[in-house]
C-alpha cells in the first residue's frame, strides 16, 4: 500500500509494496467474457507468430531479407503479447496486485518491444524500397550483415527508449494512490499517481515517442512514395505481386502506428481512460495476433511454404 508523504519526498521514502491494477470493472460474467476474449487473442497470437518463426527458419526459400525482418517482427510480437497477456488474464480471477519491481519490469519490456516493433516496421519499408526501386543493388545494399545491423539498431533503439521511460517514471514519488487505472503498467496511468510535478516526464514521453513515431512514419512515407512511382511505371502483370507484399506491410503499419499515435503521439492522449484501455487491447493483443495472419493470408510465398511444411509433417 502507498503511505502519504510530503510532495518533495523521494521514491525511497514511500512505503510502497505494490500497485493494484484496476483493469476492467464489471460483473463476474463480464470478467469471464473478458478472460475468454483475452485468452483467445493471446493463444492465436502465440500460435500464429510461432508458426511464422518456425516456417521462415525451416524453409530455405524464405531465407531472404524481407522474411528475416518478418521473423524478427514475429518474435517481437510473440514477446510483446506475452508481457501483457498472462498477467492481465490472471488478474481476472486472482489478486490484481503487482509489485513495484514487477511493474517496472513490465513497463520496461512493454516500452522496449513496442519501440522495437515501430522501428522494425520502418526498416521493412526501407527493405521494400530497395527491393523494388533498386533491385540490381538489393543483394549488396541489404546483405546479411546490413540486415543484422538494422535489426540490432531497432533493438538498441527500443532498449534506450525503455531505459529512459522506466527510469524517469520510477524516480517519481507515488503517494496519491497505489491503484493503476489500467490492466498493465504504462507511463500515463503511473504519472497520475505521482505526487510531484510530472511535466518533465510528460514532455520527455511526448518528445521521444513523437520523434520515434514521426521519424519512422517519415521513412515509411518516403519509401512508399518512391515505391508507388516505381510501381506505376511497371507492366500491369508485374504489379499484383508487388502490391500484395506492400499491401500486407502497409496494413500492419497502419494498424500499429494508428493506435500508437492515438495513445502516445499527442499531448492529451485518448479522450478517456476507458477508451485508452480498449485501444490498448488492440495494440497489445489484437495487432500481434493479426500480423502473422496479414502476412500469411496475403502472401503467396508464405502460403506455399505452409503447404510444403504441411506435406512434410504429413509424410512423417
Amino acid at each position: 500500500m502507498a503511505t502519504p508523504v510530503h510532495r518533495n519526498a523521494s521514491l525511497s521514502a514511500v512505503s510502497l509494496q505494490g500497485f493494484v491494477l484496476v483493469g476492467f470493472e464489471g460483473s463476474a460474467e463480464t470478467q469471464a467474457l473478458l478472460f475468454a476474449v483475452f485468452l483467445a487473442l493471446y493463444m492465436v497470437s502465440i500460435l500464429g507468430n510461432l508458426t511464422m518463426i518456425v516456417l521462415i527458419t525451416l524453409d530455405a526459400r524464405l531465407h531472404s531479407p524481407m522474411y528475416f525482418f518478418l521473423k524478427n517482427l514475429s518474435f517481437v510480437d510473440l514477446c510483446y503479447s506475452s508481457v501483457i497477456g498472462p498477467k492481465a488474464m490472471a488478474n481476472f480471477y486472482s489478486s490484481n496486485v503487482i509489485g513495484v519491481a514487477g511493474c517496472a519490469t513490465q513497463l520496461f519490456f512493454f516500452s522496449f518491444l513496442g519501440t522495437t516493433e515501430a522501428l522494425l516496421l520502418a526498416v521493412m519499408a526501407y527493405d521494400r524500397f530497395v527491393a523494388i526501386c533498386s533491385p540490381l543493388h538489393y543483394p549488396v545494399t541489404m546483405s546479411p550483415t546490413v540486415c543484422a545491423c538494422f535489426v540490432l539498431a531497432a533493438y538498441c533503439g527500443g532498449c534506450l527508449n525503455s531505459i529512459v521511460e522506466t527510469s524517469l517514471t520510477f524516480q517519481l514519488p507515488f503517494c496519491r494512490s497505489n491503484r493503476i487505472d489500467h490492466f498493465f503498467c504504462d507511463v500515463p496511468p503511473l504519472l497520475q499517481l505521482a505526487c510531484a510535478d510530472t511535466s518533465v516526464n510528460e514532455l520527455v514521453m511526448f518528445a521521444i515517442c513523437g520523434f520515434i513515431l514521426m521519424g519512422a512514419t517519415l521513412v515509411i512515407l518516403i519509401s512508399y512514395g518512391y515505391i508507388t512511382m516505381t510501381i506505376l511505371g511497371m507492366h500491369s502483370g508485374s504489379r499484383h505481386k508487388v502490391f500484395s507484399t506492400c499491401g500486407s506491410h502497409m496494413t500492419a503499419v497502419s494498424l500499429f502506428y494508428g493506435t500508437g499515435i492515438a495513445i502516445y503521439g499527442q499531448p492529451g492522449g485518448v479522450a478517456s481512460r476507458e477508451q485508452g484501455k480498449v485501444v490498448s487491447i488492440f495494440y497489445t493483443l489484437v495487432i500481434p495476433m493479426l500480423n502473422p495472419l496479414i502476412y500469411s493470408l496475403r502472401n503467396k510465398d508464405v502460403k506455399d511454404a505452409l503447404q510444403r511444411l504441411g506435406q512434410r509433417c504429413g509424410a512423417v
